[in-house]
């Protein structure tokens, strides 16, 4: 295992490089510029040149990105155009919530996705079975926009049971009850639309093993039903199952900067659409390396969990 962690970190190096380099290009292609954003349109052309000197923009495309390339070698991801803080501030502030968000909604669609999975797979043609994967399409095709816009109607302006937004009260003292009191309605709204679509996977994985001779010898020998479902079958049915969550982590992040605009939650997707909209190159550079590293962690973390759920998973 370690000689693989090790292999997979070198080849990283490569993928993290060339992904930078294709989002330089993809950013730098987009229409306007960081100057035009933040200066009045009736500035003279001089001042304007002059602001893109400071900032380096009037520089090839080619030194621009060697020169942030230099600075992320020394650990620095430069300074926002757009409220000149340094990038890593920015974003250390940020991540901490959007990852609250995201492994949180996860660990909600966990819970029911398995267990909804494993029972419809288990009532398999049953109305029980039907009316689960009724409710799986339903939760796939909800727009998350559309359901968090309702659940706040009916939650928080008619009900007034939950807060619509933000991560805790203004003005009040905070703490972990109220940042769980705020975190409510976004992770179940991004859960939803996982749960919908996972449903499916897991029922799908247990009904390929439900029926294979070792589950039958099981029984046989007067094996519960539930052990042999929730343990022999399930364990034989995790590897599909998981890497079906691992992919969701990173569709987990870009749908996290939908919800947090929803609820305004102070996340890496409010930042995410700042920077968009003042065209702040350094920190839209910065947040697509960060989610590139969080998604090469992610794939890597899963193959070790292959070997944790099946020993019969080697890697040479």
């Amino acid at each position: 295992m370690v000689p693989y962690i090790i292999r997979r970190l070198l080849i990283a190096l490569p993928v993290l490089i060339g992904i930078t380099i294709i989002n330089f290009i993809i950013i730098n292609l987009a229409p306007g510029n960081p100057v035009e954003m933040m200066i009045d349109p009736n500035t003279s052309q001089e001042l304007i040149e002059a602001k893109k000197e400071m900032l380096g923009l009037n520089s090839p495309a080619i030194v621009q990105y060697g020169k942030w390339m230099m600075s992320l070698m020394q650990g620095n991801l430069g300074y926002s155009f757009s409220s000149f803080a340094p990038v890593s501030q920015l974003i250390a502030e940020r991540i901490g919530p959007t990852l609250l968000l995201t492994f949180t909604s996860l660990l909600i669609s966990l819970a029911i996705a398995i267990p909804a999975g494993i029972y419809s797979a288990v009532k398999h043609n049953t109305k029980v079975d039907y009316i689960l994967t009724g409710l799986s399409f339903i939760g796939t095709s909800m727009p998350q926009f559309f359901l968090g816009l309702g659940v706040i109607y009916v939650f928080s302006l008619k009900l007034n049971l939950l807060p619509s937004g933000g991560m805790g009260v203004l003005g009040g003292g905070g703490g972990v009850l109220d940042t769980l009191w705020h975190l409510i309605l976004p992770a179940s709204v991004l859960a939803v639309g996982i749960v919908g679509k996972k449903i499916r996977y897991v029922r799908a994985s247990m009904l390929d093993v439900l029926h294979q001779d070792y589950l039958r010898t099981a029984r046989a020998k007067g094996v519960g039903e539930f052990m042999v479902t929730n343990r022999h079958a399930l364990r034989n049915a995790l590897l599909p199952i998981i890497t079906v969550f691992a992919i969701e982590i990173p569709l987990l992040l870009g749908g996290s900067i939908l919800i947090e605009q929803i609820f305004q939650w102070p996340g890496i997707g409010q930042l995410t659409m700042q920077s968009i909209l003042s065209r702040d190159y350094p920190t839209l550079m910065a947040l697509n390396l960060v989610a590139a590293i969080i998604v090469l962690a992610t794939n890597l973390l899963t193959d070790m969990i292959y070997a944790v759920a099946d020993p019969r998973v080697k890697y040479n």
